[in-house]
């Protein structure tokens, strides 16, 4: 059973840059994709970033695309997925979550599908 082990967030103003990290162990076959998900109270939670372990490749949500990447950095046993976060904006306050499946795909989104939670951090932008 894969597990997640998330550090980071904390408070920052608009425009500035937070980094999240998310790390991933005892999964197997080397099938994983890692998924940054957001939440505030009173809305869905709502899928951010993605990455595929085996073939490295990300997607983004619309509303992050230019301003957010992800990434992963390999080990022995483990891979760590970060979330570069730059011109932070006010609406992007919010719990963040990383969560794990066996592939990402179309349906990377989806929150249903993922079985595997980190923690949550908050990052909090304020003006």
């Amino acid at each position: 059973q894969v597990q997640l082990v998330e550090s980071g967030g904390g408070s920052v103003q608009a425009g500035g840059s937070l980094r999240l990290s998310c790390t991933a162990s005892e999964f197997t076959y080397s099938r994983l994709c890692v998924a940054w998900f957001r939440e505030v109270p009173g809305k869905e939670r709502e899928a951010v970033a993605g990455i595929d372990y085996a073939d490295n490749v990300t997607t983004y949500a619309d509303s992050v695309k230019g301003r957010f990447t992800v990434s992963q950095v390999k080990s022995e046993r483990t891979v760590t997925v970060y979330l570069q976060m730059d011109r932070l904006k006010l609406e992007d306050t919010a719990m963040y979550y990383c969560a794990a499946r066996a592939t990402c795909g179309a349906s990377w989104g989806r929150r249903l599908f993922y079985k595997k939670w980190g923690q949550g951090t908050q990052v909090t932008v304020s003006s």
